[in-house]
């Protein structure tokens, strides 16, 4: 910790900002601000859409927070989410050369901060949510992506999502098992387990059970939101009302919940060649090592301590590159799928503990922007 203390203090933080365009003469100066501007404000005035050519606008997006879900550490509020999504706008530069602004804002309602994002929307190229609770976020991702021009992503929902799906279309060549086919087991019914239950149903999983911290989740329980109980009503639950009880013949485990909550016997009792993505953070729902032992044939985790790290970075940077490249202005289910098997497609010949991309791999970004790139053409008819 002292270390880490160390790097983010002796710069104010990870990030800074540099020019493009020096101004050492008054001609320059003159060319950079006034009185050069003044042309340059009226031309955008006429045509509000120049902004993207001649400001920074056109290449830069916030990752914006209000710290109400922090990964692991829960709500930790909006000053302390800063960490995060700077680092994250570290990776968008470091990785794909994207412009990315951290900022933090106070946890309001649905109406405020959609209001708030809409209001300096003129400033930025897209949009990138991070750390936000649910069901708000839901919300406020759906509003934001109908009443906005530019891209909108969330990345604890889509991200996780794509990179989820990348490592099950590979798993399942591991296992032998056909991907459609599959009995899966979502543990954790929040952002990321809605979005990941839906990306499963769009490539044609039904066999879906979904389980929460108080069970199986079910369509007349008013515990669960309504964006929970509606998933209920497109998958094909297993009979049981707890994790215990369900995780029988299941083909698969995907944990986005909590440490420690699946068992060695609990794996036992799933079917043949199970497959487990314990993808909680720092500590997993079960150790890789424990899973292996009770007969999982692939296992996955959030962390780079083990094979197979399901790790959003494989998706983000190269997603807004190409995004920014190519002027979609959706992250819609057809490009999410297209991205995911250009993830898988990475890995030549699969096996048990190489089913994603590792997240310093040089072709990454390439692939993921290549794959939004190609679907923008296809979108357009060239």
């Amino acid at each position: 910790m002292k270390e880490v203390l160390s790097i983010h203090e002796a710069h104010t933080g990870v990030l800074d900002i540099e020019s493009q365009f020096d101004i050492k003469t008054p001609s320059a100066l003159s060319e950079a601000y006034t009185p050069g501007v003044a042309g340059l404000a009226k031309l955008i005035a006429n045509d509000e859409s120049k902004k993207n050519i001649y400001t920074m606008s056109g290449k830069l997006i916030p990752v914006i927070t209000d710290g109400s879900a922090v990964l692991g550490l829960g709500n930790i509020g909006p000053a302390a989410g800063l960490p995060i999504v700077e680092g994250k706008a570290l990776i968008y530069k470091n990785f794909a050369n994207v412009n990315a602004l951290p900022m933090a804002l106070n946890q309001v309602s649905v109406d405020e901060f959609v209001n708030a994002i809409k209001a300096m929307a003129p400033s930025f190229a897209g949009i990138h949510l991070e750390d936000i609770g649910a069901p708000r976020v839901f919300e406020i991702e759906r509003r934001l992506s109908e009443e906005l021009d530019i891209p909108v992503y969330h990345d604890d929902q889509t991200g996780t999502a794509i990179v989820v799906l990348a490592g099950l279309i590979n798993a399942a060549k591991v296992v032998g098992k056909n991907l459609q086919q599959l009995k899966v087991l979502v543990n954790g019914i929040g952002a990321a387990g809605v979005a990941t239950t839906k990306i499963l149903l769009a490539v044609g999983l039904k066999n879906i059970t979904l389980v929460d911290i108080d069970g199986v989740v079910r369509s007349d329980n008013q515990k669960y939101n309504s964006y929970q109980r509606e998933l209920t009503t497109q998958v094909n639950q297993s009979v049981g009302a707890t994790l215990d009880e369900v995780i029988v013949n299941q083909d698969v485990f995907v944990g986005l919940s909590d440490a420690n909550v699946l068992t060695d016997s609990q794996v036992r009792r799933m079917a043949k060649k199970p497959i487990i993505f314990a993808l909680a953070n720092p500590v997993p729902e079960i150790s890789p090592e424990e899973a292996i032992n009770a007969g999982a044939a692939v296992v996955a985790t959030g962390s780079s301590q083990w094979p197979n790290q399901v790790n959003n970075v494989l998706v983000f940077p190269g997603l807004f590159k190409g995004l920014l490249s190519s002027g979609l202005k959706h992250v819609d289910m057809p490009l999410q799928i297209r991205v995911a098997h250009a993830l898988a497609d990475m890995i030549e010949n699969p096996d048990a503990t190489h089913v994603v991309p590792g997240v310093f791999g040089k072709g990454n970004v390439h692939a993921v922007e290549q794959s939004i790139l190609d679907y923008a053409k296809q979108l357009s008819g060239n």
